[in-house]
């Protein structure tokens, strides 16, 4: 479809997996290939003015490693995306884990109070029972 003209760019938009609590959205060019900005030396200006022979030639080189190369970036947005999928999901059950325990021991200090309120109660009746004989 590039090739054909019906479309310019093509980009991928994935959450890239920073830690288990963050996720980074980031959107990478696919289509055309952008190589990604580096610092430039002088060897690098050196070989860049360097003249290389290339065995099959550089078309069909490129013609077998830029599909590969796209379906390596492919693939490597999945595996992003399901890496911070997983990460959201242990944070998140981790979260919940904390949230139910504190709601139990909330709970737990409340029958606590309730019970010793009734026992108290219980005791009062009984010594005003004992008073009144």
């Amino acid at each position: 479809m590039f090739d054909a003209g019906e479309f310019d760019v093509c980009s991928v938009v994935y959450n890239r997996f920073k830690s288990a609590i963050s996720q980074v959205v980031t959107e990478q060019q696919l289509i055309p290939f952008a190589p990604p900005a580096a610092h430039r030396t002088r060897t690098d200006e050196a070989d860049a003015l360097a003249i290389y022979e290339y065995e099959p030639d550089e078309a069909e080189i490129l013609a077998d490693l830029l599909p590969r190369n796209l379906s390596v970036q492919i693939y490597r947005a999945l595996l992003e995306s399901t890496a911070s999928e997983h990460g959201a999901r242990m944070t998140a059950m981790d979260n919940a884990t904390r949230n139910a325990g504190d709601m139990i021991n909330r709970l737990t200090l409340n029958y606590n109070r309730t019970r010793q309120a009734m026992i108290t109660k219980e005791l009062i009746e009984i010594i005003s029972g004992a008073q009144a004989v």
